[in-house]
Formats: C-alpha cells, structure tokens, sequence
C-alpha cells in the first residue's frame, strides 16, 4: 500500500510539471487572442466605421483615427484583447464628438501580430510599437497626448507613462488591472504563476513614476480582471485623479459614446 501511494505521489508531481512546462510554454497564447484579418478587409471595416487609416513614415497600417487638427489635443488608444483596433472605432467617435468636438483627434494603435500589423503579440512588442506611436505623434505638433488604455492595453499606457512621463499628458485607463500577476494566480491558483509569468505588467509600480491626470474607469461587475484590481490601481496612485466605478457593469458591457456620462466626466477632467 504504501509504494502504491508514493507511486500516486510520484505520478501527481510529474503531471504537476508536465502542466508547469506547457503553461511556461504556451502563455502567449493563453494571454494574448488576436483577431488577425488581411489589409483590405480592414480597410473596408474602416469605410464603414467611418475612421481613416494610421500609418508610419514607411507606409505601413499601424491604426486607425480620425484627423481633427483644431483639436486641443490628442487621445492615443491601446485597445483591449481578443479583438483588433477598428473595432475599437467606438473610443475615436465617442472622444472626437464629446465636448462639442473641439478637444481631441484621436487615434488606435494597432498591436503586431493583430489586425493586418506583423510581428507576434507579447510586451515588448506592444512597448515598442507603442514609443514609435508617440515618438510619431509628438513629431507631427506639439499638442498634448493622452493615452487611454483598455484592459491589456492598460499595461502598455501606464509603462509609457513612467518611461516617459513629460510626453504624456495624462492617462485614461478602462477596466484595467493591478498587476497581472494577480490577476492570473486567481484564474490558476493551483500554479506559481509569479515565477511562470514572463509578461507581468505590473501598473502600481510603473505608475509610481507618473504624477499627470489619471482616469480611472472601473467596471463593478468585472468578472476577467475584478472590480478590485482597478480599485487597487486607483487608490495606490498619488497624483491628481478621477475615480468612475460603472454599476452593473461587465469587463465588456460598458458603453462608449460621446453621451456616456464617464466619457464626459473623463473629458471634462482633462479640460480643467
């Protein structure tokens, strides 16, 4: 009996590896879901969202947006997961027409590896993709930019934030989380998901390198990253902010238009 249960035991802790090794191996693929569709189909899905496409010096589709060179400012958005930039059409409508349409051109970023941009979805990627982005914007004026992160893409607004903090004028972070190592140890609590997790966005830390305007926008409802991540997020932030908690809401039930009252509230913060 008893080399029976050291045999079980044995077994267990090699299956307990054999799931460490795959998890280690395939994270990307667990933690990133691109939509991924050829150039000309998004072009056609840009026609009829009503955006214009963003491209870098070399001709290449890197976003969406929609040109209002009168604007005060601009709003560059990293979207969510699980889709890809013209579907977040919605963030550039409900920000170009808030405030009477005077206060922001706006933007979306594309990631590689989703849409119709090359390259593979990981941190780095997006961190890169994204200092270019900014370095693009700041080339073409001198007008303010506010970064507005989505989820995932909150990871990517507060690192750009702390990397470079007198580039960018304030933040607005949609559903967004703590730390992502949190938030995976509670979807794996079996796994030691902080010595497995190569990409762990960490938002506490990169936003104790940031003092400018922060929007907090926080689902109550949220059942992907919880209500208490952003919670968290906000109240460990020292500078100036709004804090918004939608009631009722679902990590992907919030409503994004120009008569939303949190993109007006968020709007309006930004024009003090």
């Amino acid at each position: 009996m008893k080399k029976f249960f050291l045999r079980l035991l044995r077994l267990g802790a090699i299956a307990y590896v054999a799931v460490l090794v795959m998890v280690a191996g395939c994270q990307n693929r667990m933690l990133y879901f691109p939509r991924v569709s050829p150039e000309p189909v998004l072009l056609k899905e840009a026609v009829e969202s009503g955006v214009d496409p963003w491209r870098d010096p070399n001709g290449g589709l890197i976003g969406w947006r929609i040109v209002n060179p009168k604007a005060k400012a601009r709003l560059l958005v990293f979207h969510g997961n699980a889709i890809d930039a013209v579907l977040r059409s919605n963030y550039l409508h409900a920000f170009d027409k808030v405030g009477g349409g005077a206060n922001w051109e706006t933007y979306v970023m594309e990631y590689p590896g989703y849409g119709a941009r090359p390259g593979t979805p990981g941190r780095s990627a997006f961190y890169e993709a994204a200092r270019a982005a900014i370095a693009q914007l700041r080339a073409a004026d001198s007008r303010p930019i506010v970064l507005l992160g989505e989820s995932i893409g909150s990871g990517t607004a507060c690192a750009m934030a702390a990397e470079q903090p007198d580039a960018v004028a304030g933040l607005v972070l949609v559903v967004p989380f703590a730390r992502l190592v949190e938030v995976a140890q509670r979807a794996m609590p079996y796994l030691p998901v902080s010595l497995l997790l190569r990409d762990a966005y960490d938002n506490i830390e990169s936003l104790q390198k940031y003092r400018g305007r922060v929007v907090f926008v926080v689902a109550e409802k949220d059942e992907v990253v919880s209500a208490e991540q952003g919670r968290k997020l906000a109240e460990s932030y020292a500078g100036p902010k709004l804090f918004i908690e939608l009631p009722d809401t679902t990590h992907n039930s919030f409503e994004v238009s120009p008569n939303e009252p949190w993109v007006i509230s968020a709007d309006k913060f930004f024009q003090r």
